[in-house]
């Protein structure tokens, strides 16, 4: 997982060539000259590749010109974390057919670059942009405010927006930035209000390659803190000398800043204290709050990339006519688009920025005081954002179409409630509300949100996925502390309520170790919320700066973004098969940044209704890719796959027609086995009637062991309350990854009834397993795949009683130089080494008797030969001993 991260393959890869270089920066390789141009209607852009000696480092660079003499504004624009200048190409050619002088370079530790990673040091990678801008002042292609001084923009996104505004900070030649997704005071984000973003400061260093890679002082800090899951007061220095915040009074250059709001690592919070400070120093501040983030969403490329073009047109080329956009922008959900299910976008502006308290509303809560949990460990955890969920449209993105997913677990939280709303309320910003909070131990740690709760009162949505972190010092006296909640955009419909949580652990976070009790109340008995009535939602169509992308850019992320394609419409539902469980067709998944290599390529296969259908093959080959594929949460890069006739996407309606258990499933040992059942179902928001409970619980077959505590149950009841779980609903059809995993034989075979049973109600059945007997007692139908395709599919009798494979005993070990030239010989598909001889799998035409003769050339010490009957020769002469 990278931070928001762009993974644009570029145009051209040509070798450098070494030459000569001078003075601060040292041109150590380059001087390569080519030329490319995105289409016919662009004009051709020149590009020179160089790598650079900065300050004792080599920084790989590349240089984007316009063809053509004369001089143009430069942009530098730098990469997100774990990206290199790659990531940056094709904005940086298309900036440059618009007529820039742009550089991009791979920020140290990255890339082809060298020295250790310093999270934006200023006498590190800031001081290395300062170096860069004395070369820039050099370069004839670039328009001169004074000698020395060019006329240059950054942009960037995450880890390179942040370079951005430090390097406005500290050098004074910067005349107009474009961060975006990023943060104005890493302490605060990394440490909010003193508690560990553990997941998020995990990415980082696994991001960057370990804590090796990193300047020691950083990689010593880490590891204090993640060791004692606090930060101190040295952890914080640190990480504020690093931020933007650091130099906030010396940033006074025109800012567009474009934040995320499904982004629980840099939230909204960091773009409104660049605002205020940035706005202070009296320079123009838009600010833009764009759909995705680093959780996921939209990211709204085209439209983001048109409108930084346009932030230096006006601010770099002095075009005046140049429509900027709004002060204050907000992209807001309009509803959900009945071709592809994604959510449908939608602009609302005003002409000031509003920041995150304006025109706060009391909304009255009750609930009394409460007791929460705080278990030892912190274990099991709430849960909210899933870092690393972004690249398959993460928790946020549900949440934006009404869907979230989050976990509070009993005795875990408190809760206030609203009366249902009599009209709509807009909450635009940051919600606040005062509570008492005593402890049983010195310090407490909770974590606050708020939910959309849906007039059944069953249905609550977490907006934007995002909780606010608090600690509270001092807590056995009993403390009045004032929270400040996530800042969101969010609609709650008349007839919901808002529901304000307190919970003592979220997965994200680093929580107290120790166990303890919290006691919590509500003072003053209301949630007041910010509404923003300035902020108008456009009735009509979008501003025509919106759209101002030439078409060769229109799929062109911001330099801040990861790779994400552009969604498009899915095809229409296939009448045909609207009986048919799964037809695969063509399936591809390449693997990541590769051209050539693929986890899956070109799967095809059909499933039927009553089949229970065995996934195999060795590891490596393609099984949990298809899987995870079926189940929407990758999307394929060629081919596709249709339940029901529908087509499958991630967040696709017909997916709740699909139950799944992949890699066994986490219960609250203290609670029963139902009253399990029955929380995560209450978590899916769905209606109680739809799941089907009784139903499900019959056919796994626990009995009275549902009243009894998990704690008490055996691993393989475990495994069955797991496949119940799976059940709900009593989906059409149903995946199950390993489910035999950890089982003794009785138990397997309980699991073997389990399947037998679902799939006699005219269900369907894909069962992914490596125990080759069970699956032939267990599968009517078999898929093999090795190396990513799809070797035979069929019938289980077929597959296992194939006349074209037979079992050669031997009198003794076949050495393997042998086995090679047996599987060489003509009319021989395959030959693999087994206890007792080889298998050998004829081609078709192939005889026994024309093989015996061979094996008796090549002096096979041969005792046998006779047909197989058993699945684990089939498999094994199928993928020819891969695994």
């Amino acid at each position: 997982m990278d931070l928001r991260r762009l993974s644009l393959r570029g145009l051209l890869k040509r070798p450098r060539r070494l030459v000569a270089g001078a003075a601060a920066v040292v041109v150590l390789a380059g001087a390569g000259t080519w030329t490319a141009a995105a289409s016919a209607d662009t004009p051709p852009v020149h590009r020179t590749d160089q790598v650079m000696a900065v300050d004792g480092v080599r920084l790989d660079t590349s240089f984007f010109t316009p063809a053509g003499a004369g001089r143009h504004p430069a942009v530098l624009l730098a990469h997100g974390f774990g990206g290199s200048k790659a990531d940056m190409r094709q904005q940086a050619e298309d900036l440059a057919g618009d007529g820039y002088a742009v550089l991009t370079w791979s920020a140290r530790g990255f890339g082809g670059s060298t020295g250790k990673i310093g999270l934006n040091d200023p006498k590190g990678e800031v001081a290395d942009v300062s170096r860069l801008i004395d070369w820039l002042a050099k370069r004839p292609e670039v328009q001169l405010d004074k000698p020395g001084d060019p006329r240059v923009g950054m942009a960037g996104g995450s880890y390179g927006g942040a370079v951005s505004l430090l390097a406005a900070g500290y050098d004074h030649r910067v005349d107009a930035i474009a961060p975006a997704i990023t943060y104005w005071n890493l302490a605060d984000a990394l440490f909010p209000d003193g508690v560990f973003k553990k997941l998020w400061a995990g990415v980082f260093f696994n991001t960057g390659g370990g804590c090796a890679r990193f300047e020691p002082a950083l990689c010593r800090m880490y590891d204090r803190v993640a060791e004692s899951g606090t930060p101190d007061a040295a952890a914080r220095e640190l990480l504020q000398e690093r931020s933007p915040s650091a130099v906030g009074a010396r940033i006074k250059v025109p800012t567009l800043l474009l934040q995320g709001q499904t982004d629980s690592l840099f939230t909204l919070a960091q773009s409104d204290a660049a605002q205020k400070a940035i706005r202070a120093n009296g320079a123009p501040v838009d600010v833009d709050w764009i759909a995705g983030g680093h959780d996921g969403g939209d990211m709204e490329t085209g439209r983001v990339q048109a409108r930084v073009r346009a932030w230096f047109d006006r601010y770099l080329k002095g075009d005046k006519s140049s429509g900027t956009g709004p002060v204050f922008r907000i992209t807001r959900t309009g509803g959900v688009n009945s071709t592809d299910g994604t959510a449908q976008l939608r602009g609302a502006t005003a002409d000031a920025y509003p920041g995150l308290r304006s025109h706060p509303r009391a909304v009255p809560l009750t609930g009394g005081t409460q007791h929460v949990t705080n278990p030892a460990g912190a274990s099991p955890p709430g849960v909210s954002a899933l870092p690393g969920l972004g690249g398959t449209g993460g928790l946020s993105q549900l949440s934006a179409l009404g869907l979230g997913v989050s976990l509070d677990f009993p005795g875990q939280y408190a809760r206030f409630d609203s009366a249902p709303l009599t009209r709509d309320l807009q909450i635009t910003g940051t919600p606040t509300a005062t509570v008492h909070i005593t402890s049983t131990s010195d310090d407490a740690v909770l974590f606050g949100k708020v939910y959309d709760v849906g007039p059944d009162g069953t249905r609550q949505v977490l907006p934007s996925q995002l909780v606010a972190p608090f600690r509270v010092t001092g807590a056995k006296a009993g403390k009045h502390v004032t929270l400040a909640l996530p800042a969101i955009d969010h609609e709650v419909q008349k007839g919901h309520r808002l529901r304000l949580v307190l919970a003592s652990t979220d997965l994200g976070y680093a929580s107290p170790a120790a166990p303890a009790t919290y006691t919590v109340s509500l003072e003053g008995g209301a949630l007041s919320v910010p509404t923003a009535p300035a902020v108008t939602t456009a009735a009509a169509p979008l501003p025509a700066w919106v759209w101002w992308l030439p078409a060769a850019g229109a799929a062109v992320a911001l330099a801040l973004l990861l790779t994400a394609r552009r969604r498009t419409a899915g095809p229409a539902p296939d009448p045909e098969l609207a009986e048919v469980p799964l037809v695969i067709k063509d399936l591809s998944k390449r693997y990541a940044k590769s051209a050539d290599r693929y986890a899956v390529r070109e799967v095809s296969f059909r499933v039927e209704k009553g089949q229970v259908l065995g996934l195999l093959g060795p590891n490596g080959a393609g099984k949990t890719t298809t899987l995870r594929m079926l189940m929407g949460l990758i999307t394929p890069d060629d081919g596709e796959i249709r339940v029901f006739g529908h087509a499958i996407r991630p967040g696709a309606p017909v997916l709740s027609r699909v139950g799944a258990f992949v890699e066994g499933a986490g219960f609250l040992p203290h609670l029963t086995g139902r009253e399990n059942l029955e929380l995560y179902w209450k978590a899916t928001g769905r209606p109680p009637e739809d799941a089907h409970l009784d139903e499900a619980l019959e056919i796994a077959g626990l009995g009275d062991a549902l009243a009894r505590a998990v704690r008490t149950y055996s691993q393989g009841m475990r495994q069955r309350l797991a496949i119940a779980q799976a059940m709900l609903g009593l989906p059409d059809l149903l995946i199950l990854d390993e489910p035999t995993n950890g089982l003794d034989p009785p138990q397997i075979r309980e699991m073997r009834e389990v399947m037998i049973r679902y799939a006699a109600g005219g269900r369907t059945v894909i069962v992914s397993s490596h125990l080759l007997a069970e699956v032939e007692q267990s599968c009517t139908h078999l898929v093999v795949m090795d190396r990513g395709r799809l070797v035979q599919a069929g019938p289980v009798g077929e597959i296992v009683g194939s006349g074209d494979t037979l079992l050669v005993g031997t009198a003794t070990p076949v050495e393997e130089p042998v086995v090679e030239k047996v599987a060489a010989l003509s009319g021989v598909a395959s030959a693999v080494r087994t206890d007792d001889g080889l298998l050998i799998r004829l081609d078709p035409g192939g005889t026994a008797e024309r093989l015996v003769a061979e094996l008796v050339r090549l002096e096979v010490p041969v005792a046998s030969v006779g047909p197989h009957r058993r699945l684990e020769d089939a498999f094994l002469t199928l993928i020819g001993g891969s695994a």
